[in-house]
């Protein structure tokens, strides 16, 4: 199920959204790590920092979610998106998976400012990877006597990526906490029974 045996080519005609949205993250790090001033300001124009998004740089809400702190951080979170991703976008659709990948990111990003303190600064895709969790433990609450495999591989995920949360220093809990619990909520709808039978 998250093992990619597909083709460069297959891979992005088969998940033409997961393959933009790891294009523009990984666009962005080396736009905004370039050595030159201009690339330094443009990264720290888009850091969610709770103090400027109060004085109306709302854009920050939205940012901090295509920005990364360093090389290890970029790959955690793309490779996450790389082998999650893909199964998220073909069975919840193109257009429910974007939304599912925005919001969570979003409303990470929104809880952060809310919860976070006034001087408190983020960035990362983790809101948004978290929400891709989340929508899997949505389909897992509704499928779990259909496809126990996928209740073996997901919950395990799950449970030790938050607990990594708490454990590692720097991280945003916050965020990531939010982007599961929006991914989850985003999913029991996507994934009732009864919508599922309409998508047929």
């Amino acid at each position: 199920m998250f093992i990619r045996t597909e083709s460069f080519s297959q891979y992005i005609r088969l998940y033409p959204f997961v393959t933009a949205l790891l294009a523009i993250n990984i666009l962005v790090y080396i736009v905004t790590g370039l050595p030159i001033q201009a690339s330094r300001e443009l990264y720290y124009s888009g850091v969610g920092i709770n103090y400027l998004i109060s004085d109306g740089e709302w854009w920050r809400l939205i940012t901090p979610m295509f920005l990364h702190a360093g090389l290890m951080h970029l790959l955690f979170n793309m490779f996450s998106l790389f082998i999650f991703g893909p199964e998220l976008e073909r069975v919840a659709g193109k257009a429910r998976f974007l939304t599912i990948y925005l919001l969570a990111g979003l409303f990470a990003n929104v809880a952060s400012f809310f919860l976070g303190g006034w001087d408190f600064s983020h960035v990362g895709a983790s809101g948004a990877i978290f929400g891709i969790f989340g929508a899997f433990g949505a389909l897992v609450y509704y499928t779990k006597k259909a496809f126990p495999q996928l209740r073996q591989i997901i919950l395990p995920i799950i449970v030790i990526s938050v607990i990594m949360t708490f454990l590692q220093p720097g991280v945003n809990v916050i965020g990531h906490i939010a982007g599961l619990i929006v991914g989850f909520i985003i999913g029991l709808s996507y994934f009732h029974p009864k919508r599922i039978i309409s998508w047929r």
